[in-house]
């Protein structure tokens, strides 16, 4: 059980960071949806378990967007949280990374990943779930389809959507 949480905890963080957009949050769903998953369903075959567990983690971000809509609803601003309390940006956040390859090509590669994450964050839920599930860990579409709770027909619609737009967004932006 711990090779197979290891083996899927840096997609499944990537994943629910794209979705929430925040990093503590989506190491704190992390943590929830592998609890979760080891509370119930440890007890089933392991060729189930990367399905169950992006179902869990569907599931985890689901609630994280219902919550997060009642929070902007009733208690807090829409001020984004890496905010000060003072509303500056918090300057540890906008240090810079002194270690990244000083080239062209790396440069590149970055502002190409950078829009590439933004155009996944601009997908519908759905479309960007199913994406991420079939493009970055493999799942095929009767596994993804299982972990979202939809029909195969479903994944195979929000998958050519989402590639549609990224092929649309993305022309000429990869190097």
């Amino acid at each position: 059980m711990e090779e197979f949480l290891k083996s899927v905890e840096k997609k499944a963080f990537k994943m629910i960071q794209i979705a929430t957009g925040q990093t503590d949050d989506s190491l704190d769903l992390l943590q929830d949806c592998m609890m979760a998953f080891v509370r119930k369903y440890s007890d089933k075959s392991k060729s189930e378990w990367k399905p169950l567990f992006y179902r869990v983690v569907q599931n985890r971000i689901r609630d994280w967007y219902r919550h997060e809509r009642l929070k902007r609803l009733f208690f807090i601003s829409n001020q984004r949280r890496e905010t000060g309390p003072d509303g500056e940006n918090d300057p540890i956040e906008s240090i810079e990374d002194h270690r990244a390859v000083d080239s062209l090509t790396a440069l590149k590669a970055a502002r190409a990943m950078e829009k590439l994450n933004d155009v996944i964050k601009q997908l519908p839920a759905r479309q960007q779930q199913v994406f991420l599930l079939r493009s970055w860990e493999g799942l095929n579409t009767k596994e993804t389809a299982r972990a979202m709770g939809c029909t195969e027909g479903s994944v195979k619609t929000h998958y050519s959507r989402a590639v549609i737009k990224l092929r649309q967004e993305l022309e000429g932006t990869w190097p």
